[in-house]
C-alpha cells in the first residue's frame, strides 16, 4: 500500500506509550564501559536540544508540559536559516560525539555511538553537498527531500492535521496556545515561499504534475471563508467539547483572515510563477548534481551500500519471482485468464471482494481491520518473548487531504500514552481496498508491524530517548513492517485463505516493483507516464492509486526503495543467524532485538552478530 510515515504527522519513527517499562535486552550485551555514562549524558543532552528545536515533535510525544509547556505555542522552523542551523548543530555534536573512543563503551553503548555518528554524519554530508530542499522540520527525510513545496510538502498541508489531530485543547491555555500556532503557521507558509524563491534560482522545481497537485490542494484551502476554515473549526469545536468559555471561532477566524490567507496568497502566487519553469521530468536526474544525488538519496534512505543499478536489478529479479508465485496460487483457484495483473484487478473487481464506496461501506471496512487486528493479537506470544500492550486505532485519512495524501500512514501514540497509536487509510473510494488485501495491510501497520515495533521500542527503558523518540531509519522500520507481513503468514494466519494468501504475496510484489520504478524514475530517466503503465501492468491496481504512489516517488527520490530493500536485508539476517546459531537460534529471542531501537541496516548486522555469533 501507499504508506508514508511522517516524524511530526507521517513518519512511524516511534509507537505506542511507555506505560509498562519492557525488559532490557540491552543487559546480554555485558556490563557497563568505563565511558557509558559520558556517552548517555552527551546523547540526553542532543535529546534536550532537539526538543528544544522541534516544538511538534514536543506536543506528538505529549512532552510540551511543565518546563516545556512554552512549546506548545509553537511551530517548527521551516526556514533555510533554520535548515542551516540543523546542520550546523550536527557537525558540532559529530566533533563531541568523535572524542568518546568505543572501546571504552559496552557492547550496547558502542551501538548508541554509531547509531547517532551514522545519522549525524549522513545529515552534514548531504545537506553541505546539496544545499537545497526541507530541512529539520519537514518529513524526516532531509537532505534527501529536494522540494520545500509539492503536493506533498509544505507547512500548507502538514500544519492544519497537526493542529487538528496532535494539538490539545483541553484547557483556556491549550486554546491560547492554538491560537498563538496559527499565528506560526503564516510564518512557516512564508518560510516555505521563501526557501522555494532561493531553490527555483538553483535549478530546483518539483515536477510540474507535483506543482498543479499542490497548487489545488493551496487554492482549495484558500478558497473556505476564514469562519469555516479547517484550522477554525478544529479550535471552535473542541474548544466546546472541553467546555471552554470564549468566542474561540471568531478569533481563530480573525488570524486567519488577516495573517493565514494573505500567506496563503503568496505562496499561490510564487507556486504559479515557478509553474511557469516547471517540466514534467520526473526524476532527481534533472536536479543539480542530480545522479550523485540519487545515489546518496539511495544510500541514505536504505542504510546499505547499494547502488541504484543493483537495485533495479534485484526488483526486476524480485517481481518475476513473486508473479510466479501469485501466477501458481491463481491458477489452483480456477484463475487462468489473462495476465497475472489482468486476473489480480479482476479479483479485486468481484462484488464479493468490494467494500461499499458509501459512510456504511467504510465503516465495515474499518471494523473488520480492528477484527484482524484482535485475532492477530491473539497469536503474538507464539513467536514474541516479550508483550507490550500496543493500543492501536484505525481511521480514515481526514477528507480534505486524502487527495494528495498516501494510501495509508501511521501515527506515533503520546510517550505518557494519553492517545495511542493510530494508523490512518485512505478510504477516498473503497474500491482500491478490495477485501482479499486487508489483512497483511493490518499485519503491517498495526501488529506485528509498526505499532507492535514502535510500543516494545518506546517501553524499553535502557535506550537514550534519543534514539527511543528522535531518530528513524525509513529500511528498517518500513523493512520490520514488511518483514512482519511474512511472519503473520508464518504464524499461519493464512490457513484455509487463499485469497488472502494471494494479497500477502501481491503485497510484496508491489514492493518489488517500487525498485524497478524508483530507480527507473530517478536513475534511468523513465518518464511519470512509463513508471505508471509499468506499476499497472505489474500489479493490477487501480490507476489512480498508482498515480498517487508514482507521484511520491517523485518527491522522495528513493524512499520508495526502503520498503522491501528492508525486507531483504531483515529475512538474510535471520537466516545468517540461523546459520552462525544452529541448534541454539531462538526465534523469540531473535525478535528481541526490537529492544535495540531502530538503527541502519549495516548496524544491525553487527548488532545481530554479537547477540547470535557462530
Amino acid at each position: 500500500m501507499g504508506e508514508h510515515h511522517k516524524m511530526d504527522r507521517r513518519q512511524f519513527l516511534i509507537g505506542a506509550a511507555a506505560t509498562a517499562p519492557l525488559l532490557a535486552a540491552t543487559s546480554a550485551f555485558g556490563a557497563p564501559g568505563p565511558r557509558d555514562a559520558e556517552l548517555r549524558t552527551l546523547l540526553d543532552s542532543f535529546w534536550t536540544a532537539e526538543l528544544d528545536a522541534a516544538p511538534e515533535m514536543t506536543t506528538s510525544l505529549g512532552l510540551d508540559v511543565g518546563t516545556r509547556a512554552a512549546q506548545r505555542g509553537k511551530l517548527n522552523d521551516v526556514s533555510r536559516a533554520g535548515r542551516n542551523d540543523w546542520i550546523a548543530s550536527r557537525r558540532a555534536r559529530l566533533s563531541q560525539l568523535s572524542k568518546i573512543p568505543t572501546d571504552q563503551l559496552s557492547p550496547a553503548a558502542r551501538i548508541d555511538l554509531e547509531v547517532t555518528t551514522y545519522t549525524y554524519r549522513r545529515s552534514v554530508e548531504g545537506g553541505l553537498k546539496y544545499d537545497f530542499g526541507e530541512g529539520r522540520a519537514g518529513f524526516g527525510y532531509a537532505p534527501y527531500s529536494p522540494y520545500v513545496l509539492s503536493q506533498l510538502t509544505g507547512a500548507y498541508q502538514a500544519t492544519p492535521d497537526f493542529l487538528d489531530s496532535r494539538h490539545p485543547i483541553r484547557t483556556q491555555d491549550d486554546a491560547e496556545a492554538y491560537l498563538s500556532r496559527l499565528k506560526a503557521y503564516a510564518v512557516a507558509l512564508d518560510s516555505n515561499t521563501e526557501a522555494l524563491a532561493m531553490d527555483v534560482a538553483k535549478g530546483v522545481l518539483a515536477p510540474d504534475f507535483a506543482l498543479d497537485a499542490g497548487l489545488a490542494q493551496l487554492r482549495r484551502q484558500r478558497a473556505v471563508a476564514a469562519a469555516d476554515a479547517s484550522v477554525t473549526r478544529s479550535l471552535a469545536t473542541r474548544a466546546a467539547k472541553a467546555g471552554l468559555p470564549g468566542d474561540w471561532a471568531a478569533r481563530a477566524a480573525e488570524i486567519v483572515s488577516a495573517s493565514v490567507n494573505p500567506a496563503l496568497d503568496r505562496q499561490i502566487a510564487a507556486l504559479e510563477a515557478a509553474r511557469a519553469k516547471a517540466t514534467g521530468d520526473a526524476g532527481a536526474w534533472k536536479l543539480p548534481d542530480g545522479d550523485a544525488f540519487y545515489a546518496d538519496a539511495l544510500a541514505f534512505q536504505t542504510t546499505t551500500r547499494r547502488t541504484p543499478d543493483e537495485v533495479h536489478r534485484l526488483g526486476l529479479q524480485q517481481v518475476a519471482e513473486l508473479e510466479a508465485q501469485i501466477d501458481a496460487r491463481l491458477r489452483r483457484l480456477g484463475l487462468t485468464e489473462g495476465t497475472v495483473a489482468q486476473r489480480l484487478s479482476a479479483l479485486s473487481a468481484r462484488p464479493d471482494q468490494q467494500y461499499a464506496n458509501t459512510d456504511a461501506g467504510r465503516a465495515q471496512l474499518l471494523t473488520d481491520l480492528n477484527g484482524q487486528t484482535a485475532a492477530i493479537r491473539a497469536r503474538m506470544g507464539t513467536v514474541f518473548k516479550t508483550l507490550p500492550a500496543a493500543p492501536v486505532e484505525i481511521v480514515r485519512v481526514p477528507q480534505e487531504i486524502e487527495d494528495g495524501a498516501p494510501n495509508g500512514y501511521a501515527q506515533p501514540p503520546a510517550l505518557d500514552g494519553s492517545r495511542p497509536g493510530r494508523f490512518y487509510i485512505n478510504l477516498k473510494d473503497t474500491a482500491e481496498w478490495p477485501k482479499y488485501n486487508l489483512p497483511t495491510l493490518t499485519y503491517h501497520e498495526a501488529l506485528p508491524g509498526h505499532v507492535w515495533h514502535g510500543s516494545m521500542l518506546l517501553g524499553s527503558q535502557e535506550i537514550p530517548m534519543l534514539r527511543r523518540a528522535g531518530m528513524g531509519f525509513a529500511a528498517y522500520g518500513e523493512g520490520w513492517a514488511l518483514y512482519a507481513e511474512q511472519l503473520a503468514a508464518e504464524m499461519g494466519v493464512y490457513d484455509g485463505d487463499p485469497l488472502g494468501e494471494i494479497g500477502y504475496l501481491q503485497s510484496l510484489q508491489f514492493r518489488a516493483v517500487r525498485l524497478v520504478v524508483d530507480t527507473g524514475l530517478h536513475f534511468k530517466r523513465w518518464s511519470r507516464a512509463q513508471a505508471v503503465d509499468y506499476m499497472v501492468s505489474q500489479t493490477g491496481m487501480p490507476r489512480p492509486r498508482v498515480q498517487r504512489e508514482i507521484d511520491r516517488y517523485c518527491i522522495w527520490p528513493g524512499q520508495a526503495c526502503s520498503y522491501k530493500i528492508g525486507h531483504v536485508e531483515w529475512v538474510r539476517l535471520r537466516e545468517d543467524a540461523k546459520k552462525r546459531a544452529g541448534a541454539r537460534f531462538d526465534l523469540k529471542t531473535f525478535h528481541d532485538v526490537l529492544l535495540q531501537g531502530p538503527m541502519p541496516l549495516v548496524v544491525l548486522e553487527q548488532t545481530l552478530t554479537a547477540m547470535f555469533p557462530a
